[in-house]
């Protein structure tokens, strides 16, 4: 609660011009949160209505680290006078919610809160996007979400006629209700994105600001998970009988995404795509309903934050410089910029999950959970590890060698801001998978 009401209470600082003010302050409670860290698998520092167990903390952690990022990496808007003010004042709202939505006990204020973050993220979208085509990405962002949304609702309803209550420990008996199923889960799986229904989300990355593109990635898509990892307890009964179905659907679009993203010429479109691989593969984790699928979708959900973060910055840095996304104009870069092709190499190895980054930790739990579910899931899953390395080497080796762009006559060189930038994605990375235990022993 003291962390909500220092979120609520930084607010009027967004209108009085004090961009960096802000940005120490969310790095400052950043770190003021890691202190509070227990190791405990039951819920903790519980007041009113909010309270946390190790899920709810490593989520909040990374929403806090995302938005501090976030605002690290928008000193354009900052330069440019371009509503910077506004666009902190969206920050701290987006924070609040996410907050609200990782730290809520009750079932409601969880459904709430996880549609009001919505807002903002649409605001980011529709405020600071490039292109004109940014509104019909809002609309697909927000239509998707909604359309799922109303049978969730509805479903509340339901369980709360059932247990008389919305908190989640009071949830300990599991349905055998298909519809009940698809109503209260396919927000997650739209939110997730489970493919046939990640189609919103290249269109959101793309047009959105590098900011709206961190937190996309960083955060929003792992509301999905997080929600399917609470509510799962849930549908035990019925998740033995039709979880199959889920698995292999994210195995095989996994599969397909990675073949669509060898073709992508536009590097922002290419890296929100292999989020929908990723997260295809974090899904089935959870789908598995096992101890380590659950403990592989945390990590991978945390890796692939940071990880999937870290690139869009990277795009974004080109896209100051060239004013082009397309990889056939992003080349030869290494000539240039040999600083930041070490960054590129890192955060791309660290895509296709290299040692020693946590995302390797992530796919060793889920490869090991997905194969002891079905033997015959070793197939999709040598193919879908074998493609992330090869579009990861493909973004990498197209923007960093070849011949220079003839176009392009003038180049500034990066600062320190960009590489502090990138330090902080690529850091929490590759150094969580030392304190493992961390994400793991939350359940």
């Amino acid at each position: 609660m003291s962390f909500l009401l220092s979120l609520i209470f930084m607010i009027p600082l967004s209108f009085f011009s004090c961009f960096w003010i802000v940005s120490y302050f969310f790095f400052f409670l950043s770190f003021l949160f890691l202190l509070n860290i227990g190791f405990k698998s039951e819920f903790m520092m519980i007041s009113y209505c909010l309270g946390m167990d190790l899920l709810s903390f490593t989520m909040i952690l990374l929403s806090f680290w995302i938005c501090s990022l976030m605002i690290l990496a928008s000193e354009k808007l900052f330069k440019l006078i371009n509503f910077f003010n506004l666009f902190l004042f969206v920050i701290m709202i987006l924070m609040v919610s996410l907050y609200m939505v990782f730290s809520s006990l009750n079932l409601f204020i969880f459904y709430l809160f996880f549609e009001i973050s919505l807002i903002p993220t649409l605001f980011l979208i529709l405020g600071w996007g490039y292109q004109p085509e940014r509104i019909s990405a809002g609309v697909y962002l927000l239509f998707y979400t909604l359309l799922v949304s109303l049978p969730m609702m509805v479903s509340l309803f339901y369980l709360y006629s059932k247990f008389n209550s919305l908190e989640f420990y009071f949830f300990f008996f599991s349905f055998d209700n298909l519809i009940l199923y698809f109503c209260v889960n396919m927000v997650f799986f739209v939110k997730i994105p489970m493919f046939f229904i990640h189609l919103w989300l290249p269109k959101a990355h793309v047009e959105a600001p590098v900011s709206g593109s961190m937190i996309l990635a960083g955060v929003m898509l792992k509301l999905g998970g997080y929600g399917l990892l609470r509510m799962m307890k849930l549908f035990l009964e019925i998740g033995m009988k039709v979880n199959l179905m889920f698995i292999v659907i994210s195995m095989i679009g996994g599969l397909i995404v990675s073949f669509i993203c060898i073709r992508q010429s536009d590097i922002k479109s290419l890296i929100a795509y292999s989020s929908v691989a990723h997260m295809g593969m974090v899904l089935a984790g959870v789908m598995t309903l096992s101890l380590w699928g659950f403990w592989g979708a945390l990590v991978l959900m945390l890796a692939h934050g940071l990880c999937s973060s870290g690139l869009f910055c990277l795009a974004n840095i080109s896209y100051e410089r060239i004013s082009s996304r397309s990889i056939y104009l992003n080349k030869g870069l290494i000539n240039i910029t040999p600083n930041l092709s070490l960054w590129w190499f890192l955060l791309c190895s660290a895509n296709m999950s290299a040692p020693p980054s946590m995302n390797l930790l992530g796919e060793i739990l889920l490869i090991n959970t997905l194969i002891m579910y079905n033997k015959f899931l070793s197939l999709p899953l040598f193919f879908l590890c074998l493609f992330s390395a090869v579009y990861s080497l493909f973004l990498y080796s197209y923007t960093q060698h070849g011949v220079l762009c003839s176009s392009l006559y003038s180049f500034y060189q990066i600062n320190y801001r960009e590489y502090l930038l990138l330090f902080l994605h690529w850091f929490p990375l590759n150094l969580l998978i030392l304190k493992s235990e961390l994400v793991i022993l939350w359940i």
